[in-house]
């Protein structure tokens, strides 16, 4: 009697192999017993009991192995889980477990025509899932944590095929108007990041368990895909790294570290990310909440990473993100006023105008956090600046820097401040004044003007005369150039039928 079972079990074993062979694609982790493992490879399957629910798992499971990253090949074992309502709650968690594990198999979403059921399938699990996360009043254990990283790692932690554009294309983009490229495999990533964003929130995942899992490598990861093409993908994860950063106090510096790192190595060698604005959304929330007085730390990041950024010649696509770090910045520390503007003017466009009308613009909002003894120390470069701005042929940088004394505060530092800034920008204004081609620049330029000559009339009057001995002068210095070059065509006709060369002393 004893043989005869030992025979049939030997039977069935084999006939298991066999199947397994075959089908290349068995996640030995679905199955927690012969007999249901001879069921789903005849293809009799049957949804689990609550005994296969409280079957041990097995420890050797790895998300990234080839049965579970099969490319879409998937065999006819994949099949729906109870649901959370069918089993008792003694045995939610590992039900949770199981329908983790299974979600862990990949699917090629390249062929809209593969695996329609098993895709329908994981995409239902993987709302179970998120409703289960949500609603969920029992502390996740340290099993369930691991495993619910593994599976988000398999899912998420991809390599990124971005499209080939440099730097030079992207400036001439209309970042509304064209398209960005979309991950066909959307439908199931959404879920995933929303069902990650659902897990870091809430309260039962305890940080001090979950800092196991989500560490450093995992951090990074997420980094990594900011580099994504798709906005909807780099949305979630602005969403999903800011929660981190919150609710895990200790890697807070690192996650810091890493953006830095991305940015240097954006400014200093490529030149290429989709993910910068994001990044720096983020980091605006963060420098919100630094405390007084910022540690050296803090204004390294400033003068090192930050500031260098305006250096791309992409600057519009972060733009707006990275004035707002930056004012924030000076708003904390009205100290930190000099070092920013003179950071500005060292990348100052010289030929961009587009991107020199987005300097103007920031230049604004620190001047309205700065100070007068900031202004002081910087002033004379900046308005040097800000005269070659005021004679730009491109309108919209002239007429944006004379748009500065319509601000009240930027007006008040200037007029404290009018002996050493007027002498530099009254040529400027003078020239504009006379040969400006732009209607609304030479009535701004008459304003400013008469703005500087009812504040004080008697310094107005003594840079007009220095203004018109430098006119005086350079109009004897080109007189007698060329008067040179008159006598220089005379002596050359002269010269020109003897064929003798011409010595100028």
């Amino acid at each position: 009697m004893i043989k005869q079972i030992l025979s049939k079990v030997s039977r069935k074993q084999s006939k298991f192999s066999k199947n397994q062979e075959f089908s290349g694609t068995q996640n030995p982790n679905f199955t927690s017993s012969s007999s249901k493992r001879s069921d789903l490879a005849s293809g009799n399957s049957r949804k689990l009991s609550n005994s296969d629910i409280s079957a041990p798992l097995n420890p050797r499971f790895n998300p990234n192995d080839t049965n579970v990253r099969n490319g879409g090949h998937v065999s006819v074992s994949y099949e729906s889980l109870p649901s959370f309502r069918e089993v008792p709650s003694s045995e939610k968690q590992n039900l949770f477990i199981k329908k983790v594990i299974m979600c862990s198999v990949i699917f090629d979403f390249t062929d809209s025509t593969k695996n329609l059921k098993e895709k329908e399938i994981k995409r239902q699990t993987l709302l179970e899932l998120v409703d289960f996360v949500a609603s969920s009043n029992v502390k996740f254990t340290e099993s369930v944590m691991q495993e619910f990283v593994k599976m988000v790692s398999a899912n998420l932690f991809r390599e990124l095929t971005p499209q080939p554009r440099d730097c030079k294309i992207l400036e001439s983009y209309d970042l509304e108007e064209e398209e960005p490229s979309m991950d066909p495999s959307w439908p199931h990533l959404q879920i995933v990041y929303e069902l990650l964003l659902r897990f870091i929130a809430s309260p039962e995942a305890d940080a001090k368990i979950a800092k196991k899992f989500i560490d450093h490598y995992f951090v990074l990861k997420l980094l990594d895909l900011f580099d994504s093409e798709d906005p909807r993908e780099r949305e979630y994860l602005k969403t999903i790294l800011h929660r981190v950063y919150g609710k895990f106090m200790v890697h807070r510096p690192f996650i810091r570290k890493s953006i830095n790192n991305i940015f240097y190595r954006f400014v200093l060698e490529t030149e290429k990310h989709n993910g910068i604005a994001e990044l720096l959304e983020i980091l605006g929330s963060i420098v919100n909440g630094f405390a007084l007085p910022l540690k050296e730390e803090h204004k390294l990041f400033l003068s090192r990473a930050l500031i260098p950024l305006h250096k791309p010649k992409c600057l519009a696509m972060y733009h707006q993100q990275l004035s707002y770090c930056i004012t924030q910045f000076v708003e904390k520390d009205c100290k930190l006023a000099d070092m920013v503007i003179r950071g500005l003017l060292k990348y100052w466009p010289v030929t961009n105008s587009s991107k020199e009308i987005m300097f103007l613009g920031e230049l604004e909002e620190v001047l309205e956090a700065t100070q007068q003894p900031q202004f002081h120390r910087c002033m004379v470069p900046l308005f040097k600046q800000i005269a070659r701005c005021l004679n730009s042929l491109h309108f919209q940088v002239a007429e944006r820097a004379l748009l500065f004394w319509n601000n009240d505060h930027i007006e008040s530092l200037i007029r404290q401040n009018r002996k050493v800034i007027l002498p530099i920008i009254f040529p400027a204004l003078e020239r504009n004044g006379r040969y400006h081609w732009n209607p609304a620049v030479h009535s701004l330029t008459l304003n400013v003007r008469k703005i500087f000559f009812d504040l004080d009339p008697e310094l107005f009057d003594e840079c007009l005369l220095n203004f018109q001995e430098e006119e005086a002068k350079e109009e004897k210095i080109q007189s007698r150039r060329e008067s040179t070059w008159k006598h220089l065509e005379e002596i050359a006709a002269d010269k020109a039928s003897s064929n003798e060369a011409v010595l100028v002393n």
